[in-house]
């Protein structure tokens, strides 16, 4: 934390300007800075893994007096600083100029996670990395904007699996002091405190800072001893399956997070939700409002006006509903002090199709905001089809719901030794411009040669990474050498690899490259062109049948008949994501079509020269270019697709893929292969960039919302 960070960390004094980089997440995209640390002690560095605030308090004051009488240390030290002060002093957005905002933050961003660190694991999957990518990259571009979440000291779930291959929960505690976190103070200098307004029993939030470049992420808190035992846990771990308290959840994080903002003084001129989990911080904007002597149809509309509402899920089991008994529990004082009777509040939030199933956070958030969007082209139709009787003088072709597709923050994903592959061919100042598809034709510029052995040098590290894991849980579990083969301990850096990481859902079908068990052993123990498989991946604590899906993949890797070429890597998160987008040959995609909302994975794996094997769904309709990877799946089928979508993956794998990967050519380089590679970059790098993303939503949403308010 950041209070009294001199006592904790013990810093000399030529050393000071170390305390503020630990303590704000620019060090997590900046290499140099990430180095300055490695640099210290790369032994303590690996052990903290990679937290430099949790590295600073446990290193001995000797290596720091040490780092000072180092010439070479200093000047890299007063570079790093350089960057980061002049990055820090940079003011005012280039495309929200004709806004004439001044230097505050004026658009609030809510999300229930945030995927920054795996330091700071408040995430479950895409949503949160989505999230996490979106401020960085509005720290980059200097977009005013503030961002509201939770602070979860029980993370969301830290996965084992058992010898049997079940999925199981291990509990842990964040441990606050050793992350880049801090108090938020108030006028009196103690912790900041914030009562929830109008709800009974009362519920207090205690409130914390996450600096993300220039954009602070306020946290949070419930467990504070004000709180009895139940409001305690109201914050303590990601997505709660009680539904009372997930409902709870959403009080705090909307009512709670837009009062906490005003205590702030920080004025919500733009709303926008990440989702709807955050929906009822526009009761707050609306009562804000009529406070301010508007009626309730003014209110209502300067609230559509400065809203922004993104959906993520086309599964229906993905939108949050609370039934109205529950609504009126909590609620009842809150459609009074709006000027509303219980039936025209519940309207708000009532699905048409389904009035008596209850109160529908999605439905509710698409009637409030004036500016709503689905995360691809595709998705944008199937939100606008999914949600049509919200609309029903519209046909779902003229629906209101547009689209901004997903993308991915270029340096926080692109892997640092393919980043000074790039400083190399297109110039050193490639990242200021990687919105630019233009630059983008200078990978060709990229001998065949040097890319191939900086992705077999990746390969090498990710496998690296794989036995470590594995050798850890070997020495500290005491696991079964089955569960360490299982672990990947066996994976050949010579054979075409595949990566399959996602939430094991059932409609993303994990397993279905097992559809037919005898082809895949086939193709596993194939003499001269085999491939293997890295699975990783949690289902939730609640989703039996996606557990049964792992255990199935588990036991095939421990299986002596798939060779040792299956593994399953367990506790995935934004640490082994890096490695695995950075090291495979291939990325599998196969979810059921049309519930593939983007799938920015892929286009993780992509920036960094990993061609996609996807079902034509999400981003992939838009990013496949016909030589940048493979696509499958695009005819309608009635009925169960299962088998004609494992044939066409089956297919294209021994036609088209394993002919390509092993034809090498001269000096041992696939010159066809790193052609793919070359194309999947180029594709990627600039339409598939938060940079190019956020100027969309700023073009389409932002800045109309802020000259609106």
């Amino acid at each position: 934390m950041a209070n009294n960070l001199q006592n904790h960390f013990n810093l000399p004094e030529r050393l000071a300007g170390l305390e503020g980089l630990a303590e704000n997440l620019w060090w997590s995209w900046h290499p140099a800075a990430r180095n300055l640390f490695k640099r210290i002690n790369r032994r303590v560095w690996k052990e903290s893994i990679h937290n430099p605030d949790r590295m600073l308090r446990e290193l001995p004051a000797h290596f720091l007096e040490s780092a000072c009488g180092e010439q070479g240390f200093l000047r890299h030290y007063d570079l790093v600083l350089s960057q980061f002060s002049k990055y820090m002093a940079e003011k005012g957005c280039s495309e929200l100029q004709e806004c004439n905002l001044n230097d505050s933050p004026r658009i609030a961003y809510f999300s229930a996670e945030y995927g920054l660190h795996h330091s700071l694991p408040f995430y479950a999957g895409g949503l949160g990395f989505l999230a996490g990518d979106h401020l960085k990259e509005c720290s980059d571009l200097n977009v005013p904007l503030v961002a509201m979440g939770f602070m979860y000291p029980g993370g969301y779930l830290s996965q084992r699996i058992s010898g049997d291959g079940w999925q199981e929960s291990v509990q842990f505690q964040l441990d606050r002091e050793a992350a880049s976190i801090s108090r938020v103070p108030d006028p009196d200098g103690r912790h900041l405190m914030v009562q929830v307004p109008l709800i009974e029993p009362t519920i207090h939030v205690s409130v914390w800072r996450v600096m993300v470049g220039r954009i602070p992420l306020y946290l949070l808190d419930t467990d504070i001893q004000e709180n009895d035992p139940w409001n305690r846990g109201i914050s303590s771990r990601l997505y709660a399956g009680d539904l009372e308290q997930r409902l709870r959840q959403e009080i705090v994080l909307g009512i709670g997070g837009a009062e906490v903002l005003q205590r702030l003084g920080i004025d919500q001129a733009v709303v926008h939700l990440n989702e709807g989990h955050a929906s009822f911080s526009l009761l707050e904007r609306i009562r804000d409002r009529l406070e301010d002597g508007l009626s309730l149809d003014e209110s209502l509309e300067k609230v559509r006006k400065t809203t922004v509402f993104t959906t993520h899920t086309p599964v229906p089991a993905g939108h949050d509903i609370f039934p109205y008994t529950l609504m009126e529990k909590y609620f009842h004082p809150f459609w009074n002090s709006l000027g509303i009777d219980r039936e025209t509040f519940f309207q708000l939030g009532m699905h048409p199709d389904e009035p008596d199933k209850g109160f529908n956070m999605t439905a509710f958030a698409l009637r409030l905001s004036g500016y709503k969007n689905g995360v691809s082209r595709k998705h944008g139709e199937v939100a606008n089809r999914m949600w049509q009787s919200l609309w029903p003088d519209r046909s779902a072709e003229e629906g209101p719901i547009e689209f901004v597709t997903n993308g991915v923050h270029v340096p926080t994903w692109i892997e640092p030794k393919l980043e000074l592959l790039f400083n190399k061919y297109l110039g050193s100042d490639w990242l200021e411009n990687h919105d630019d598809p233009y630059l983008w034709e200078m990978i060709d510029e990229i001998p065949d040669k040097e890319l191939w052995q900086t992705h077999m040098w990746l390969k090498i590290k990710l496998l690296d990474a794989i036995r470590e894991k594995a050798r850890q849980r070997w020495a500290e579990d005491r696991i079964s050498p089955s569960q360490a083969v299982t672990g990947g301990t066996l994976l050949d850096p010579s054979v075409l690899t595949i990566g399959f990481a996602r939430r094991f859902a059932t409609y993303k079908r994990a397993d279905l490259i097992f559809y037919d068990e005898k082809r895949l052993m086939k193709l596993l123990s194939d003499r001269w062109q085999p491939i293997q498989i890295i699975f990783a991946g949690k289902a939730h604590p609640n989703d039996d049948p996606g557990k049964m899906i792992l255990q199935r993949i588990f036991n095939a890797a421990r299986n002596p008949e798939f060779c040792g070429r299956i593994a399953f890597v367990e506790d995935y998160g934004e640490q082994f994501a890096q490695y695995l987008v950075h090291g495979v040959d291939i990325w599998l995609n196969n979810p059921l079509p049309p519930l593939e909302a983007c799938g920015t994975s892929g286009m993780k794996a992509a920036l960094n020269g990993v061609p996609g094997l996807s079902i034509a769904d999400g981003w992939w309709l838009e990013g496949f270019g016909g030589n940048n990877g493979w696509i499958f799946g695009g005819e309608s089928i009635h009925g169960d697709r299962t088998a004609a979508d494992a044939e066409a993956i089956y297919r294209i794998l021994e036609d088209q893929i394993l002919p390509l990967y092993y034809e090498t050519e001269e000096n041992g380089v696939p010159h066809s292969w790193t052609a793919i590679m070359k194309q999947a970059i180029k594709q990627a790098g600039a339409g598939f960039s938060t940079r190019r993303m956020v100027k969309e939503y700023i073009s389409k949403f932002y800045g109309p919302a802020l000259q609106a308010e």
